[in-house]
């Protein structure tokens, strides 16, 4: 096993993400917020993977964002290639903690984490709403193990 397949080892879903060279800024590295837009697009394939597009499609409840954040550890440059991962690490009624990991294939490390939670949201009520059991089966069947939120 490769040094970037053991650092996504415990994550179910990963991605291969290309440096573009207009990713960097000023100072001549990647762009703080282009690792929040990484962080997305493998969010959005792990949310594809437990059926948020099919439940909205369906009952109009999906996910919506309630916080995001991040903790840069490397910085890229261009050229490299992003190896991303997401999972669960703790599960509510109607919500999950999605944590994230950016590693550098350049650099052969972790070049940011962060923690996304995800809350279920009826888009034709607009309000909040539990997961439905679908989805929830569908994420315990991706990880079978997850700490439980607890309710507020």
């Amino acid at each position: 096993m490769s040094a970037i397949e053991e650092l996504l080892e415990p994550y179910p879903i990963t991605m291969q993400i290309p440096v573009y060279w207009g990713d960097h800024d000023a100072m001549q590295h990647v762009n703080n917020t282009v690792y929040i837009r990484w962080m997305e697009h493998v969010r959005l394939l792990f949310f594809d993977a437990i059926g948020v597009s099919e439940s909205m499609k369906q009952t109009g409840v999906g996910t919506i964002l309630a916080s995001i954040q991040c903790r840069y550890r490397a910085p890229v440059t261009f050229p490299d290639t992003i190896h991303a991962g997401a999972r669960a690490v703790s599960l509510g009624e109607d919500r999950m903690v999605i944590h994230h990991r950016l590693v550098s294939e350049q650099l052969g490390v972790v070049a940011a984490e962060g923690e996304g939670l995800g809350v279920c949201y009826d888009y034709r009520t607009n309000q909040k709403a539990p997961m439905p059991p679908e989805m929830r089966e569908r994420l315990l069947t991706l990880q079978s193990e997850i700490p439980v939120l607890p309710t507020d």
